[in-house]
């Protein structure tokens, strides 16, 4: 864990103000094309706030963290060959070390976040502790993934490219850089109308990790129930499932290798 907090930025010039950076980058990127001019519309946060900008970040930043996560689990078992080679550990620990890390970014990113939240009248002191609490699930829901994709990606090295595709499709498939209003508002055409995209949409728990985000952060407000069994069941399941299948497989990862 300190080694991946230690090296990630070692021997760059900017060290950890890169983790502020590249989110800073992207949220430019959307902000001007999405913002300004698609004129995609935010939904009215507390106090009346209307910011795409922030109403952007609360759901970025979520899908940032749980992006690196994924991609540094699979990664974990390869990029540490020579170490699983040579040494007899807990195999766990690296995916469990790449998350750990990750985590610390995502904490600092979110607090500036909080920082920008206030600054711009939206208060979000109140409801940082149930900010914390699903930062904690979604780490949780996100290493479960990892650890399948860890020994997935050391038995079929295709799943790095059948993951970076799906994760594009998944961007777009979860409501970072548009309001969820707008699944809805899709015009019904009979295929849709069979396909009933609402329901196969809301199938995608990210979807409802990143709407329990900004109902926290930029609307001031609990999420709903189903929201919170989804968030709840879905990070359980998804580290047990995680846990069940790496151990099935994590035997034979030195000879894989």
């Amino acid at each position: 864990m300190l080694r991946e907090l230690r090296g990630k930025y070692k021997g760059t010039a900017l060290g950890w103000f890169w983790s502020l950076l590249n989110p800073l980058a992207a949220t430019l990127i959307f902000t001007v094309v999405f913002g300004a001019i698609l004129r995609v519309t935010p939904t009215v946060g507390a106090n009346g706030v209307q910011n795409y900008t922030l109403f952007l970040l609360c759901a970025l930043l979520p899908w940032n963290f749980f992006n690196g996560v994924v991609n540094g689990g699979m990664a974990a078992m390869l990029d540490n060959a020579n170490l699983i080679k040579k040494t007899a550990f807990p195999r766990h620990l690296l995916v469990l070390s790449a998350t750990v890390s990750l985590f610390v970014t995502f904490a600092i990113e979110m607090a500036v976040l909080a920082v920008a939240l206030l600054v711009l009248g939206v208060n979000p002191i109140l409801w940082l502790i149930p900010a914390l609490i699903l930062m904690i699930l979604l780490a949780v829901f996100a290493t479960g993934l990892g650890l399948m994709l860890s020994v997935a990606n050391v038995y079929f090295r295709d799943s790095a490219h059948v993951v970076t595709i799906a994760m594009q499709v998944l961007f777009y498939a979860t409501p970072v850089i548009y309001p969820l209003t707008l699944v809805s508002d899709v015009s019904p055409t009979s295929l849709v109308a069979r396909l009933h995209i609402d329901s196969l949409y809301f199938l995608n728990p990210l979807v409802h990790y990143v709407e329990a985000f900004r109902d926290l952060l930029y609307e001031h407000q609990i999420p709903d129930l189903t929201t919170v069994l989804v968030v709840v069941l879905s990070s359980g399941a998804s580290l047990w499932l995680g846990w069940v299948v790496f151990n099935r497989f994590a035997g034979r990862l030195a000879e894989e290798l």
